[in-house]
């Protein structure tokens, strides 16, 4: 099974930009069906921020949509999240983790430990 490691996560200002990474302790990010990163804030549940396929395509929440973007990088094994244009909104814990499509629905496999992301106004 992949071992997820978050990082990235901090205090940022409305407005500001955080890169959260994800690294893959075993096998390649580009081998894994779906990797995706989820949030929780405090009294909400997860959600699905964004996610990629192994064949590189994407998908993003309406709420963050220009705003985020996931990508991989092969040498380094990891899957980041660049997230700029931070709102309040985007306050939670940011979790990684692998996934896989199941009548429509993109089930979660593992997870990370989270990261936790907080943006003041």
């Amino acid at each position: 099974q992949v071992q997820l490691v978050e990082s990235g996560g901090g205090l940022v200002q409305a407005g500001g930009s955080l890169r959260l990474s994800c690294a893959a302790s075993s096998g390649s990010v580009f081998s894994i069906d779906v990797l995706g990163w989820y949030r929780q804030a405090p009294g909400k549940q997860r959600e699905l921020v964004a996610s990629i396929s192994k064949y590189g395509s994407t998908t993003y929440r309406d709420s963050v949509k220009g705003r985020f973007t996931i990508s991989r990088d092969y040498a380094k094994n990891t899957v980041y999240l660049q997230m700029n244009s931070l709102k309040p909104d985007d306050t939670g814990v940011y979790y990684c983790a692998t996934a896989h499509w199941s009548r429509g629905t993109l089930d979660p496999d593992s997870w990370g430990q989270g990261t936790q992301v907080t943006v003041s106004s």
